[in-house]
């Protein structure tokens, strides 16, 4: 018998949900026929069959969180092909730690990617965790319970003494009129994205305001917000960059893969945009088009959702005028656009009805300084107070 496991999709999450399985026992598949839909970092993904023969036994059920690496389905007989193999024995899961020892049947330290990360930076001995994941294997709240920091695995208190968490209600402490909803698909990638910010960010925020007032079209913000994003890398180029915690360093980057927030019935999806640097508006507006439609028919590309290396949430054209937006490791920045309107101003001694455009610009401040942040802002505001 042969056992493929979930493999790690190149998403940066840890686990995948099972939508659905396009193959049942007793069926003879071919290799790369489809078995199964996933939904992992907000994308859904098409798993291919990496072996020929016939399904004894699937491992898990439509709806299921299944972390990576664990058992996902058998086969009675097969041959490995592609580039995704894993065997019951040697767990794909384990390639996340380079040069390590691997022995048939050995589990101590089995933990997903995140989970090992996670662990590196409390600086948790990995191999004295005891995993609650299937087989064995060891989670974040694993890693999280042996530093002390949140619940514990088996449910209980952590042991710095802190109270049981609102999520261990008892069934009967839910209202008679409301409802439970677990996280799943985008808003669970959500969950994800959020907490890696708050564990790992020293985030700051500046605010200022740009006057779009003598602009000649008025409309197109997402376009000249792009504009001004490419405008404000080349003054100020610390903030398209990436931080490694683990090295204390940056790495300054060249070409602007810029991530932009896309609001959809789901849930959050932030698919990236690339090489901005180098597109003219006109391809700038049909890649914007080509992006928001994917995500909310829910088909956006895995490669659409990963390496960005800077973020813009043009939140304004839903409602809001300032916000502290989350940065996600390992970029150093996100800006954010409020909604336009007109304030009072004072030009030449004298009041006027100007309208402006409200900016938040967050940024990691273990590697950027205030001045580099203020910089950069200041440098979009010039490029959004140009007529045209």
């Amino acid at each position: 018998m042969s056992t493929f496991n979930l493999p790690d999709l190149g998403e940066g999450l840890a686990e995948a949900e099972i939508l659905e399985w396009h193959v049942k026992v007793g069926d003879h598949v071919r290799v790369d026929q489809p078995m199964l839909s996933v939904e992992t970092a907000k994308a859904v993904v098409e798993v291919p069959a990496p072996y020929s023969g016939v399904v004894t036994a699937l491992r898990f059920a439509p709806g299921d969180i299944v972390p990576t690496g664990s058992p996902l389905i058998d086969f009675d007989s097969g041959t490995v092909v592609g580039s995704m193999p894993a065997t019951s024995e040697e767990e794909l899961v384990e390639k996340a730690t380079v040069g390590a020892a691997r022995g048939a049947g050995n589990i101590q330290g089995r933990a997903v990617p995140a989970a090992r990360a996670l662990a590196k930076h409390l600086k948790v001995d990995i191999a004295g965790v005891l995993g609650s994941g299937r087989t064995g294997l060891i989670t974040l709240d694993d890693v999280l319970a042996a530093a002390n920091i949140g619940p514990s695995s088996n449910g209980g208190t952590a042991s710095n003494g802190g109270a049981a968490p609102a999520s261990a209600r008892e069934a009967g402490d839910i209202p008679p009129d409301a409802s439970v909803e677990p996280l799943r698909g985008v808003r669970r990638a959500m969950a994800h994205s959020m907490s890696l910010s708050r564990d790992q960010v020293a985030g700051s925020t500046v605010c200022d305001d740009a006057d779009i007032h003598h602009w000649t079209q008025r409309g197109d913000y997402m376009l000249r917000l792009l504009r001004a994003v490419v405008f404000a890398c080349r003054a100020e180029p610390a903030l398209n960059a990436w931080y490694d915690p683990s090295s204390q360093s940056r790495t300054l980057l060249r070409h602007i893969d810029l991530a932009i927030a896309v609001d959809t019935a789901a849930g959050l999806t932030i698919p990236v945009l690339r090489g901005i640097e180098n597109k003219s508006m006109d391809e700038l507006r049909a890649a914007i088009l080509a992006q928001k439609e994917a995500a909310r028919e829910r088909r956006t590309r895995a490669e659409d959702l990963r390496d960005f290396t800077l973020m813009l949430s043009n939140f304004g054209t839903l409602a809001g005028r300032y916000g502290i937006p989350l940065v996600v490791p390992p970029a150093v920045a996100i800006l954010g656009a409020g909604k336009v309107r007109e304030d009072a101003v004072a030009v030449s001694g004298q009041v006027q009805a100007h309208r402006r455009m409200p900016l938040s610009l967050s940024f990691d401040h273990r590697c950027i300084t205030g001045g580099e942040a203020c910089r950069f802002l200041a440098a979009v505001i010039a490029d959004l107070d140009k007529p045209n």
